[in-house]
């Protein structure tokens, strides 16, 4: 069975939200599973020791995870229209993955949440694109046949499935977010599948 690497950093809990309907998304195509996994925290004052496994939530990534996926979706929350640090410390620790070449030709998208409209989500995107471009994916964006794109009030963009959680980040992912979501999932899926039948 295929698989679908869904990597995500999460604070108040959206991003992780949105990484279950990417999942949901990805699984509504059979053949093709999600794996979710999430990153640890990085220490302001030195590196972090944290358990193996997370108290709740998905488990922590590892570089077979990398390795053994067949497509990657990685999402984070904003931080000043950039990735969290916790995201850029695990993409920064991938080396030994860019040397052996492990992720050339693997399809790649990402997503993102923010307080906010206008508080980086396209910017956050791009800056999460610009690793994976450096590990030779093929990056893929939401085109506008998914209508949602259009009448979205809130989150959704053409780079990757976003989210507005509001200033206490307690808004709820919109029916307009939640499809783009599932879009992205299921796209990641199907393409999968297409580049798997090509090999």
């Amino acid at each position: 069975m295929a698989q679908v690497l869904i990597l995500y950093y999460t604070r108040h809990g959206a991003t992780a939200e949105m990484a279950r309907l990417i999942a949901r998304g990805v699984e509504e195509i059979a053949g093709v599973e999600a794996k979710l996994r999430t990153v640890p925290e990085v220490s302001a004052v030195c590196e972090a020791t944290e358990d193996t496994i997370p108290e709740q939530g998905a488990p922590y990534v590892t570089e077979s995870d990398f390795r053994d996926c067949d497509g990657l979706i990685l999402g984070s929350p904003t931080r000043f229209g950039n990735m969290a640090a916790a995201m850029k410390y695990c993409l920064d620790s991938t080396s030994s993955l860019w040397m052996s070449g492990a992720m050339i030709g693997k399809p790649a998208s990402v997503f993102t949440s923010t307080s906010s409209l206008h508080g980086g989500q396209e910017s956050t995107l791009l800056s999460m694109m610009l690793p994976l471009m450096h590990h030779g994916m093929l990056l893929m964006g939401i085109p506008y046949s998914e209508t949602a794109l259009l009448s979205t009030q809130s989150g959704g963009t053409p780079y990757g499935s976003s989210h507005t959680a509001g200033n206490d980040s307690k808004l709820p992912i919109t029916d307009e977010e939640k499809r783009i979501c599932i879009t992205q999932g299921r796209r990641m899926a199907e393409t999968v599948l297409r580049l798997e039948t090509q090999t």
